[in-house]
């Protein structure tokens, strides 16, 4: 047995925070936030591209103009990690300038702007993922696949189907795993739909 002072507490003992502990953890978020959006304008290289995937982490749309700056950051580094934060945010502010990052030089541009589009989930994005589907590397064609299925727009099933010829079995793969969530969704909006009387 043991004292009941040395025992662990459980989980059910933990009381609830009070209204001011609520208050003060905003505080300190939205004092975080402030801090990471200004390192998105430091001269560290290192501390940009923290600061753009800690935004995305955080879950707060404030980060969302700062980000799209972000999107035009002199280093790729910084340009895809805030592509990829976006996404995770899910404002849709961000698709517009995400599609129009699908065509930078950049391959880690597109990939960041692929994930992106694949979070934000808009159909918008499905006829401008559709060419990297055929793109030179590898690592945007498996991203572009993802965010199709992710995505899941059943314009997007005759590109996936071409896909699944890709010289590259991770791409294959992808594509698949795209198909067979466009064909779930479907089944299961058809599941969901009222019945026809």
């Amino acid at each position: 047995m043991g004292n009941s002072e040395t025992q662990p507490k459980s989980a059910e003992t933990t009381p609830e925070p009070t209204p001011a502990e609520l208050a003060a953890i905003q505080e300190q978020k939205k004092l975080r936030i402030k801090g990471y959006i200004s390192l998105l304008k430091d001269s560290n290289l290192n501390y940009r591209w923290r600061a753009a995937e800690a935004l995305g982490n955080e879950g707060d749309v404030t980060a969302v103009e700062p980000l799209l700056e972000a999107l035009k950051d002199p280093y790729v580094d910084v340009q895809w990690l805030a592509a990829k934060s976006l996404g995770n945010l899910g404002d849709l502010r961000a698709v517009e300038p995400l599609i129009a990052a699908l065509k930078s030089e950049e391959k880690w541009l597109r990939i960041g702007a692929a994930q992106g589009l694949g979070k934000l989930r808009d159909s918008r994005a499905v006829n401008p993922l559709l060419p990297l589907l055929k793109d030179k590397k590898k690592m945007v064609r498996k991203t572009a696949a993802w965010a199709l299925g992710n995505i899941a727009d059943e314009r997007a099933i005759t590109g996936l189907t071409e896909a699944l010829q890709d010289e590259d079995g991770e791409v294959r793969q992808a594509a698949q795993q795209a198909l067979d969530f466009i064909k779930n969704g479907k089944i299961k909006k058809s599941a969901d739909a009222p019945p026809v009387v």
